[in-house]
């Protein structure tokens, strides 16, 4: 019998792509006003350190950078070695870090600081210690692979990946729980800024239609029940009978009520931490739960199918229905200071997801090899 060396993993390499992508969009958000005065003028920004210090900001500036290297770190076992990836981790970061930092040099609205590209840094290379350190329990002695082949039925680390960015989604206010792909609303926006068309795309497809108070509280209870099952359900397609299936969905949704509640904190303030839970967000979770209930019998396929469908449902109805005027006055209560980053990425996420989840499940499946 021949033995095998420690293999790399995908699933880390697919979060690391994915979370660049998030820092990319956090750091260039809004993509508006795009100018570039001089270089020297550029030379002197990045030089320059800041009068005054904000802890908020350095302390978020060195979270943020946290995860990826703790991720850059797993995405080079077992090429490197851990002391060779922490200084990987390093350089990564500081160049992504400068890589933003010039970028944000030509938004009007961002600022170019000497002391984000330090604190950024020093995330990646806290992270990259990190990663160094709990690389043996979780790569090394193959518990996060073991546990894949035990509770997963194919290989899917790219789904998983899909799956983890769900609760984060609820970071960004929505006018419905869950309900997430409102792209029309952003394409209304655009055309308002860049082509000075005033349209509601939303209103023209409904073409004059108006909603009771019923059939609002209906429509709201129908897409928070169809996004949080399609979710869940997309979740419990990967798992096997030996699968801990209550207890992941169960995590799985209480993690995104919790992510929502704390950032409505956050955002609104304490006083609003449950602003998101209307009567018909109450409902639809309940019709979720039940739905998940039934359809948690399902075979895999047939899950997939019907975690589709769901996310399509809802992602048609949050394009459709207007949103309501109480959570519109809610918004321009934010307070978006210290969470303009959060914002932009968090933006990013609740507009593409259900774009991603429905082309994933619409994938066809592979078989997993042990």
């Amino acid at each position: 019998m021949t033995q095998t060396g420690p293999s790399a993993s995908p699933f880390s390499r697919a979060c690391l792509v994915a979370y660049t992508v998030l820092i990319i969009y956090a750091s260039c958000y809004p993509f508006s006003g795009w100018q570039f005065e001089t270089l020297a003028a550029y030379l002197d920004q990045i030089q320059e350190w800041p009068h005054y210090l904000i802890r908020f900001d350095i302390l978020i500036n060195i979270i943020g950078y946290v995860p990826f290297g703790i991720l850059t770190v797993f995405s080079c076992y077992p090429t490197l070695s851990r002391h060779w990836s922490i200084l990987i981790a390093l350089i990564c970061g500081l160049l992504m870090s400068l890589c933003m930092e010039s970028l944000q040099f030509l938004l009007p609205s961002r600022v170019t600081s000497l002391l984000d590209i330090v604190t950024n840094s020093a995330g990646a290379f806290l992270g990259g210690v990190i990663g160094a350190i709990i690389t043996p329990s979780i790569l090394e002695n193959g518990k996060l692979n073991s546990l894949r082949s035990q509770w997963l039925w194919r290989e899917s680390s790219r789904e998983i990946v899909i799956i983890g960015l769900w609760p984060l989604a609820q970071i960004f206010p929505q006018a419905f729980l869950f309900g997430h792909g409102q792209v029309l609303n952003l394409l209304s926006q655009t055309a308002e800024t860049y082509l000075e068309l005033n349209i509601d795309f939303s209103a023209v497809l409904r073409q004059g239609m108006e909603l009771s108070a019923e059939l609002y509280l209906i429509s709201e209870a129908i897409i928070t029940a169809c996004g949080c099952a399609g979710a869940v359900l997309f979740a419990l397609s990967l798992l096997n009978r030996h699968a801990p299936k209550f207890r992941i969905s169960s995590l799985l949704l209480l993690s995104g009520l919790t992510i929502k509640t704390l950032a409505s904190a956050l955002m609104f303030g304490p006083e609003n931490a449950f602003a998101w839970l209307t009567p018909g967000a109450q409902g639809g979770i309940v019709i979720g739960i039940l739905m998940l209930y039934g359809f948690s019998y399902a075979p895999h396929h047939a899950q997939r199918r019907l975690a589709a469908l769901l996310l399509l449902i809802s992602l048609v109805l949050v394009n459709l229905i207007p949103s309501n005027p109480y959570f519109l006055n809610t918004l321009q209560n934010m307070i978006q200071g210290k969470m303009l980053n959060f914002y932009g990425a968090a933006q990013f996420l609740a507009i593409a997801w259900p774009f991603g989840a429905i082309w994933y499940l619409s994938k066809p499946q592979r078989t997993q090899t042990h």
